[in-house]
């Protein structure tokens, strides 16, 4: 592991460590925030996500204008782009504000969204994408350790503070996050050959597929969970923070080891063991009346998620070097296209029945579909060979 340590992977690390502590304090604050301060309900909360992720389907156009650009500086702009978005927060009045605020967050952190994996995959050598990645995750989940075991300790203490300074504090602390990244060296990730700025290919379709299916899901099993445990069990900030804080630990624990399996049992095994126990965990949800033990399984959920990684080393398994980023970009515009459309669709599920029980049975239906096409991946090609970096002009 000692060999990994370049000085870009230690910048890199920093950057992420920043941008997650950040998000570790909005995240659990995010919940209580929509319910207690702005009042809003579970359906909102869901016809919210659906169209917080629009950015996303525009994404393979908006990094077919910056793919050029290097990494270091897409990566800086998205940071910065984020953080201000989520400042943004803190003057919310209205569900139209609301909006807009989410809106501006989404576009740093869609275009982001390629961006991580194709930055821990620029850092990694052949036989260590999964560590790499891995690590990133550690890190990520370490940093929202502290911004969530802040986050808890603050709203302990001072019970009367607004949720929109959390807002603010957050905000900021992921726009300095963008100061590091533009400490990374510019030809990191650079390849021989020019990057083509948009790519959809046949040959990676299964790739577009599983992403299709992750965006399905993806609102269900993240945020809806919390949403779920604050309206219908009521549960409040402390314990949501907590919890966020026990997962988060669990997954600083577990990351490098589960990315380390994936390079060594592979991206098939490691998808179809993640979408296994997500599929299990969704009729956990649906079937399931107790608060506790729908909080564990929102950690099992957290857990699973990690291994989630392998669909990232499967692209650069498919893609030649000077593909990959478009290819990443492009398969986040096919997560969107399902992300977008399916929290309207459990929205008016919620709407309809009042219950959410409905809505997990729907999402384990859609993840078992993308375990069948998980497990007629054909047997991975060998990775492609690292390349030389262009020449500095």
């Amino acid at each position: 592991m000692v060999g990994l340590w370049t000085r870009d992977l230690i910048v890199t690390t920093l950057a992420v460590f920043l941008m997650r502590f950040g998000e570790g304090i909005l995240g659990g604050a995010r919940m209580n925030f929509f319910v207690d301060t702005l009042g809003i309900t579970g359906a909102q909360v869901l016809w919210l996500e659906g169209i917080r992720e629009v950015p996303g389907l525009l994404l393979i156009f908006i990094a077919a204008l910056i793919m050029r650009l290097p990494l270091s500086w897409r990566a800086a702009g998205a940071a910065l782009i984020l953080g201000l978005g989520y400042m943004s927060f803190a003057l919310v009045q209205s569900y139209t504000g609301l909006l807009a605020a989410a809106i501006a967050a989404s576009f740093g952190l869609h275009i982001y969204q390629p961006i991580g994996p194709a930055l821990g995959l620029a850092l990694a050598s052949g036989k260590t994408r999964g560590r790499v990645l891995g690590l990133l995750a550690s890190v990520g989940s370490l940093a929202g350790i502290a911004g969530i075991g802040a986050l808890a300790i603050t709203s302990n203490l001072m019970r009367d503070i607004s949720l929109r300074w959390y807002y603010v504090i957050g905000g900021v602390i992921i726009s300095l996050s963008a100061l590091v990244f533009w400490r990374l060296s510019a030809s990191l990730g650079a390849t021989a050959q020019a990057q083509p700025r948009m790519v959809v290919k046949r040959r990676y379709w299964r790739f577009y597929l599983l992403k299709f299916f992750e965006g399905s899901r993806k609102e269900i099993l993240g945020s809806f969970c919390l949403l779920v445990l604050v309206q219908f069990f009521g549960w409040e900030i402390w314990r949501t923070s907590t919890l966020l804080l026990v997962a988060s630990v669990l997954s600083m624990v577990a990351s490098p080891y589960l990315g380390a399996a994936v390079d060594r049992f592979g991206a098939k095994a490691s998808l179809a063991v993640s979408y296994a126990v997500l599929a299990m965990a969704a009729v956990g949800y649906a079937v399931i009346p107790d608060a506790m033990i729908l909080a564990g399984i929102y950690v099992v959920i957290r857990l699973a998620h990690i291994l989630n990684l392998g669909l990232s080393v499967y692209a650069h398994e498919k893609a030649p070097a000077e593909e990959l980023n478009p290819t990443l970009a492009a398969g986040v515009s096919f997560d969107h296209v399902s992300s977008v459309s399916m929290p309207f669709i459990f929205g008016a599920m919620m709407a309809t029945t009042g219950r959410y029980a409905e809505v997990y049975w729907l999402a384990a239906v859609l993840i078992g579909i993308s375990v069948v096409f998980v497990l007629r991946m054909q047997t991975a090609e060998e990775p492609q060979p690292m390349p030389e970096l262009a020449p500095a002009e």
